[in-house]
């Protein structure tokens, strides 16, 4: 007689989104609830001698904004899961995700190296806990845990997703592109973010390891090695970045796949535009002859920072639209109103499952 063995439990799709989806929202909560206590005149968290509580009203402005951009991570859970997000236009679903993959990834890949440096220098936060302090070493434990969570649970929701509605726009290897009619404009356009990218690169390196130049008084007293890994970070996004346009536009005839370069841009990018559209954004309130007021140089490096980000977020949404013109006109799959692909006589070769 003979025995079968049981098969192995193996989850369908849609319970592993749905407990992705329930995990992103529950990842928010922690953040939410701290910015909704603070604005409510809740001081928890805040140190006494903290200089957020001498910031006033630009202070309770940014916790509204802050609010709704993590609010707006409950929707994008939602949207990558649910049927109706498969009928969302690309550029309204690809924009949030680009910037909160800016926001994100710095803090996935600098936030637990501060960690590890705070373990090693002998105290357990990421952030100093002395006269001065932001914020309570625990607040950013808990809410920096909790955007990490955030961002693995979108980025898996997001990778089947963007595969499944768009996969067929980077298929295959860097070489298998067709030539472009604008493959002149698309290497004048990397070339001159790689040259804009020298100027945040090279600062970002300079503070990193240690340099004061373009630093005010102020800033230059309160570096600290969380600042300079911050800095490390911005570098290391900034040759990610340049890498991945680079091979874009002049990697012909490599057996690259074209996902890779196309990751790199994209998470670079939006590593830079956004942080540096953050940073130039909270200095607006500061006033003239405040300490905190970033200096010129300073300043300039984070315009160009944002400004060279955004360059490259406009020429990847000119290539994808190239992309699927080219498939178009070759007679590849195409989409239906819904988002999913169809062959050319509009054969739908399988449904997509959103639970």
């Amino acid at each position: 007689m003979t025995h079968r063995t049981a098969p192995a439990f193996a989850p369908a799709p849609g319970t592993v989104r749905a407990v992705l989806r329930a995990t992103a929202v529950a990842a928010c909560l922690p953040y939410l609830s701290l910015k909704i206590a603070w604005l409510a005149g809740s001081h928890l968290g805040i140190p006494r001698s903290s200089p957020l509580l001498r910031d006033g009203g630009s202070l309770m402005a940014f916790n509204a904004l802050t609010v709704l951009m993590d609010a707006a991570v409950v929707v994008l859970a939602f949207l990558l899961t649910r049927p109706w997000g498969r009928r969302v236009p690309a550029w309204l679903l690809g924009l949030p995700t680009w910037c909160a993959t800016g926001l994100l990834a710095p803090i996935v890949a600098v936030f637990p190296a501060q960690v590890l440096a705070g373990m090693l220098h002998g105290r357990p936060g990421a952030r100093g806990d002395g006269p001065g302090a932001l914020l309570a070493p625990w607040v950013w434990t808990v809410v920096y845990t909790g955007f990490i969570v955030q961002a693995l649970a979108l980025v898996a929701l997001f990778a089947p997703y963007a595969r499944e509605r768009w996969g067929h726009l980077w298929r295959g290897p860097l070489q298998a592109l067709p030539d472009s009619p604008t493959r002149s404009a698309r290497r004048l356009t990397a070339g001159v973010a790689a040259v804009l990218t020298l100027l945040p690169a090279v600062m970002h390196l300079l503070w990193a390891a240690g340099g004061t130049a373009g630093l005010s008084p102020a800033r230059v007293a309160a570096r600290d090695l969380d600042a300079r890994l911050n800095d490390a970070g911005y570098v290391l996004f900034a040759v990610l970045m340049t890498a991945g346009v680079l091979l874009l536009a002049f990697g012909r005839g490599r057996r690259v796949p074209l996902l890779v370069p196309l990751v790199a841009a994209w998470i670079g990018s939006g590593a830079l535009a956004c942080w540096g559209g953050w940073m130039m954004l909270t200095s607006l309130p500061v006033p003239a002859g405040d300490p905190k007021l970033p200096d010129p140089l300073m300043s300039l490096t984070y315009a160009v920072q944002m400004i060279v980000g955004m360059l490259v977020a406009v020429a990847g949404a000119h290539f994808f639209a190239e992309r699927a013109a080219q498939r178009r006109s070759e007679g590849g799959p195409e989409h239906t109103a819904d988002g999913a692909a169809s062959g050319p006589a509009g054969i739908r070769p399988g449904a997509v499952r959103c639970d």
